[in-house]
């Protein structure tokens, strides 16, 4: 049976039709108000999470505060009590502990004088405030997942729609893997299988981006060239994000099949306690060829094609992927004409990725459809 996806496209039939309009009946679309709003349970207040990225200090795709502006109305309107949140990141960055997280996403612009909600680091000031949730599949017996996320009685989760190093796309289940999980489990997701190929140019890139230190440069033969201590990497990847000359990855074949697996695991682990209790909504604008982590924007891959909205995070990010390979491309792909479309722009753009695996293992391990009915509203 197929699952409803709702679109709202960015044509502007009136002057009333803004994109915060369009949110808003995104919103009632999906059923925000009942998925949010107090049960009467012991008058327990309605604590309700809304995950999103704040964005890297450097980036300027992330998801503008007044979109999540919206959200926090709708929520609020239905009797919940939000708060914005995320987790602290794993390498280097203006992220990487709670103050820095949270100076980082002030300064784009997620104070209580735009979004009118408090901004709360999920995983606490050093990523140690977590919870182990029982999961019992392929990778995983149990997985971390930051204690706010956990204790919160509902859930919105906000999306940008771009591409990814590894996983080919992030979306809204990745948006719940790593985006709810504390630094340790996203040492759990990542792996430590990092390698560097011949074609280094001994830039140091990479050397500053490691936040282990397990990266230096070696001078032979005239040149230098990158050498990695595996003893020390965490595996974060953002070594492969940083190399200009795409002459690091990992140096297992199945890897980035297993990485997005253990992904999808803890995406299960992250909902659990929280079932009929969460919407999704997908902002398939900037679709850019870097996600919000790195500290520099890319430009778009496709045109921007809508937001989106549903219930079921599997059918949701299955009807983005979709959407952008029907889409002209934007920049050029080896081995497709500029405008040509209808297969894995992820997939070109970086061979060694699969993104449908994404929306394959998680609809496997039951936490959705990948057939879905797309609406417009």
């Amino acid at each position: 049976m197929s699952v409803p996806v709702y679109l709202a496209e960015l044509t502007v039939k009136k002057p009333s039709d803004h994109r915060l309009a369009k949110i808003k009946r995104l919103c009632d679309a999906v059923g925000l108000e009942e998925k949010v709003k107090p049960l009467g349970k012991g008058g327990e207040d309605e604590v309700v999470a809304i995950k999103m990225h704040f964005g890297e200090t450097g980036n300027d795709t992330y998801l503008h505060p007044t979109f999540a502006r919206q959200v926090v109305d709708c929520v609020k309107a239905a009797g919940g009590c939000p708060f914005l949140s995320d987790t602290c990141t794993l390498y280097k960055s203006t992220r990487h502990n709670a103050v820095d997280h949270l100076e980082t996403a002030y300064r784009h612009g997620f104070t209580p004088y735009v979004v009118d909600a408090p901004v709360i680091i999920a995983d606490g000031v050093t990523s140690k405030c977590y919870e182990e949730v029982p999961v019992n599949l392929k990778h995983f017996a149990a997985v971390k997942i930051a204690q706010a996320f956990r204790s919160a009685n509902a859930m919105v989760v906000l999306s940008h729609f771009k591409a990814h190093m590894m996983g080919g796309f992030g979306g809204a289940l990745k948006n719940l893997a790593m985006g709810c999980a504390p630094q340790a489990g996203k040492i759990d997701q990542h792996g430590r299988n990092v390698v560097i190929y011949p074609g280094c140019i001994g830039c140091g890139e990479c050397v500053k981006m490691c936040p282990q230190s397990a990266l230096s440069l070696e001078k032979a033969e005239k040149r230098r060239h990158a050498v990695i201590d595996k003893s020390r990497c965490i595996g974060c990847y953002e070594c492969v994000t940083a190399c200009r000359q795409g002459v690091i990855g990992v140096d297992e074949p199945g890897e980035y099949t297993s990485f997005v697996e253990r992904m999808m695991e803890y995406a299960c682990g992250a909902v659990q306690g929280k079932e009929g209790r969460i919407c999704y909504l997908n902002f398939v604008m900037n679709v850019t060829t870097q996600c919000d982590c790195a500290g520099w924007s890319e430009p778009a891959l496709v045109p921007d094609l809508g937001i989106l909205a549903s219930s079921d995070p599997v059918a949701l990010d299955t009807a983005c992927f979709d959407l952008v390979n029907r889409a002209p491309n934007l920049v050029h792909l080896d081995g497709h004409d500029l405008h040509s479309c209808g297969y894995d722009k992820f997939a070109a753009l970086r061979p060694n990725t699969r993104g449908s695996h994404q929306t394959e293992y998680a609809e496997a391990i039951g936490m959705g459809s990948r057939e879905y009915e797309l609406v417009k509203v």
